[in-house]
């Protein structure tokens, strides 16, 4: 018997959103007649969720923001990004190939996000991706986000399993972290955001180069179930 559920983080892990995120980053900045910033910098800013995306977006090359400043900025971002949700994503190299192995499997699915539920749900929908899933938990469907376990134990929960029945697969410290601290096994991809740092540092089973390698992976592996 093999895992009896995946979970998945999703930006920088299924899907790459970081030219729509930069893009809303940027257009909230001017906002704030602040110059724009690289995408590859706004990149080592994703990970924690908007809220955080956003303070460390305003913050950088100034002094931190004043919580006016951040619930502005947020409301900024908000709307920029749910204009822009998806534009420019596009769903990574074989993703679907590996999410129909682990099906094949007799796997259940589910998303683990700390992207708030208003931009996950159109985000998976755009991208062809939401019909694979049996649960998806956001950002704000818990009290607390990754790297808190929470959200992963929420998930099992509601596959209807035990963390020793589930893999996680991510591609950032927080991802790490959550399944670590939830006692899940987790696999990271290398071609993810993981805050600008090397994804070889990340305390994880494996680094597989994409899902269909995640998929053989968990093939290859025999869980002792509690």
């Amino acid at each position: 018997m093999h895992f009896a559920g995946i979970l998945f983080d999703l930006d920088g892990t299924l899907v790459h959103t970081i030219p729509d995120l930069a893009d809303a980053a940027n257009a909230m900045r001017q906002d704030m007649d602040l110059a724009p910033l690289p995408e590859s910098l706004i990149a080592t800013f994703v990970g924690k969720g908007v809220e955080q995306l956003v303070i460390r977006t305003l913050s950088h090359g100034g002094h931190p923001p004043s919580v006016d400043q951040v619930m502005r900025g947020l409301a900024r971002f908000q709307d920029h990004y749910r204009a822009l949700n998806g534009r420019h994503s596009q769903v990574f190299p074989g993703v679907i190939a590996g999410l129909q192995a682990f099906h094949s499997q007799g796997a259940r699915l589910a998303i683990v996000t700390n992207k708030g539920s208003d931009f996950t749900a159109p985000l998976l929908r755009l991208m062809g991706l939401d019909t694979y899933f049996d649960v998806v938990v956001c950002g704000d469907t818990c009290e607390r986000k990754k790297p808190d376990p929470l959200p992963l134990f929420h998930a099992c929960d509601l596959l209807g399993i035990k963390p020793a029945q589930a893999l996680f697969i991510g591609d950032s410290i927080n991802d790490a972290l959550a399944a670590q601290a939830a006692g899940i096994q987790v696999l990271a991809l290398p071609y993810g955001y993981n805050e600008g740092q090397p994804v070889q540092s990340l305390p994880v089973d494996a680094i597989v180069d994409s899902l269909v390698e995640a998929a053989q992976w968990a093939a290859d592996q025999t869980p002792e179930f509690a």
